[in-house]
């Protein structure tokens, strides 16, 4: 019940945000179809660093709760599902599951801008990185 509630949501206020951006085409309906096909892929994990999410956490976020805790209760809704527009939003309904943590620091980067974002972090601790030489599941790197 929690994840028609999620779905149905999700998809309304993806829907009024892309026809804002002036998406004329986008459709509740195929709003749903695609976001519940990016959950199946997702085997519910975060599409970018494949961290299992919390679907327990679905319709458990409170305003007023929020509010009152701050970034410690923020903390705790990190692996919250989230979905993730692949591109623009200008275009067909395209997504990704993710947690709120990572859609957050993501933001609207595309996956190439994301990715050096996070590259220029870890270098910038000490850590070397290097492309992958296979895909890794669920990324686009």
């Amino acid at each position: 019940m929690a994840y028609q509630r999620w779905l149905v949501y999700k998809a309304q206020a993806h829907v009024k945000r892309d026809r804002k951006r002036g998406n004329a085409t986008a459709i509740g309906e195929a709003y749903r179809i695609a976001i519940h096909a990016a959950v199946g892929e997702s085997g519910g994990c975060d599409a970018y660093s494949g961290e299992p999410l919390d679907w327990t956490l679905l319709g458990t976020y409170d305003n007023a709760d929020s509010a009152e805790g701050g970034r410690t209760y923020k903390h705790d809704f990190a692996l919250l599902p989230t979905i993730d527009h692949v591109s623009d939003g200008l275009g067909p309904a395209d997504f990704k599951i993710c947690g709120w943590r990572v859609n957050d620091a993501k933001h609207d980067l595309d996956i190439t801008a994301f990715l050096a974002v996070c590259q220029a972090v870890l270098e910038n601790h000490g850590f070397t990185v290097a492309a992958p030489t296979v895909k890794p599941p669920g990324g686009e790197a």
